[in-house]
């Protein structure tokens, strides 16, 4: 019994309601602790340690928090991939697949669906393709805007896979947004760009960028955060 349970804690993975996840260990030089969370699309846990930390240690402690793990992993919502008369979210509306092998292969808006043709295998990789697209062309509309009334030069855009952060400006020369943000209502996406052009200026979260913020988003911020708190994780359910 003692050697199973060594064995058990020392596994990179842990099962979770049935389900058997990876755990992934990354060290970073600047962390006194272990931090563990679990990704938004449950496809694994991660847990950032310090330097001097052992890995056996990081495992073990995902084991010993076994039970907080499943009841985050309970709350993501059931994965929905998309197929023919399902439903995608597009700027917070939901939108019918219509499939239909003989139509053109590249997906298009048409009022309250998505019209597709092609082979019905590749038809989440194009829609996903296309909801890329797309947010690129908002995300640039969005940058190009809050820049002005900024009074700042526009800056590069570039779309981000991340599992944890919805946007970053690492060098105030190029903003990174979260592909994913399209799915959302367009106050919702808008308030991330705004968060992320205002960084052009203050690169922290003093009182200075929060009155910037203020001025520069033209809606209700604090409904946009907390629309993303409720329901960030949705976002990651239609696609792999």
């Amino acid at each position: 019994m003692i050697d199973w349970l060594r064995r058990e804690m020392i596994e990179p993975e842990i099962e979770l309601d049935g389900e058997t996840v990876p755990i992934t260990l990354r060290r970073h030089p600047r962390a006194r602790r272990l931090t563990m969370r679990l990704a938004p699309d449950g496809s694994e846990v991660r847990i950032t340690l310090p330097k001097w930390a052992r890995g056996s240690e990081a495992i073990a402690f995902a084991h010993a928090r076994r039970d907080w793990l499943a009841s985050q992993f309970a709350k993501l919502p059931p994965r929905a991939a998309p197929a023919p008369d399902g439903m995608l979210t597009y700027r917070g509306r939901t939108l019918r697949i219509a499939w239909d092998r003989d139509l053109p292969r590249l997906p298009a808006l048409n009022e309250n669906e998505v019209t597709l043709g092609g082979p019905e295998h590749s038809l989440e990789t194009r829609l996903r393709r296309w909801l890329e697209q797309e947010a690129l062309r908002l995300f640039e509309d969005d940058v190009a805007f809050y820049c002005s009334r900024a009074d700042l030069e526009p800056v590069a855009v570039g779309l981000s896979r991340a599992q944890r952060r919805w946007g970053s400006c690492s060098d105030r020369q190029r903003i990174r947004l979260n592909w994913r943000l399209v799915q959302a209502p367009d106050m919702v996406r808008r308030s991330v760009v705004a968060h992320e052009v205002t960084h052009l200026v203050h690169f922290d979260h003093s009182a200075a960028f929060h009155a910037m913020l203020g001025d520069l988003f033209e809606d209700d911020i604090a409904a946009a955060d907390a629309w993303l708190k409720q329901n960030g994780r949705g976002l990651y359910a239609s696609f792999g």
